[in-house]
């Protein structure tokens, strides 16, 4: 799930993404069947990553909406996967809610993946 930089820019970032995640999580699942991602749209490529309290706040945001669904809410694992790179990774690795990365262009290179991997630990 993410906005986009219009989106995000006109204050509706947590309607866009809460209205992703009510549409796409399927009643009846668990936490053991299902990871949520999310990627702002305008951070996919560009090398551009939103600050640690923006990504909390929609982590947050996502967990809090996942709570009330699902008895499980608190166990869905939630990823962030927006410019994952060596240099944010620890950075990204501490914020609230986010307990992984789905990493993109990062992992194609076994250095900087490895990197990110020592960043998790």
């Amino acid at each position: 799930v993410g906005e986009t930089e219009a989106e995000r820019d006109a204050g509706k970032a947590l309607e866009i993404v809460g209205h992703q995640v009510a549409s796409s999580v399927p009643d009846g699942v668990t936490a053991a069947n299902l990871v949520v991602a999310y990627e702002p749209v305008w951070a996919i490529g560009t090398g551009r990553t939103p600050t640690a309290e923006e990504i909390g706040e929609v982590h947050s945001f996502i967990r809090r909406q996942l709570m009330d669904r699902f008895s499980d809410g608190e166990q869905f694992r939630l990823l962030y996967g927006g410019s994952v790179k060596p240099a944010n990774a620890a950075e990204l690795m501490a914020v609230s809610n986010v307990d992984g990365a789905l990493v993109g262009g990062a992992s194609l290179k076994a250095e900087d993946f490895l990197g990110i991997l020592a960043a998790y630990r």
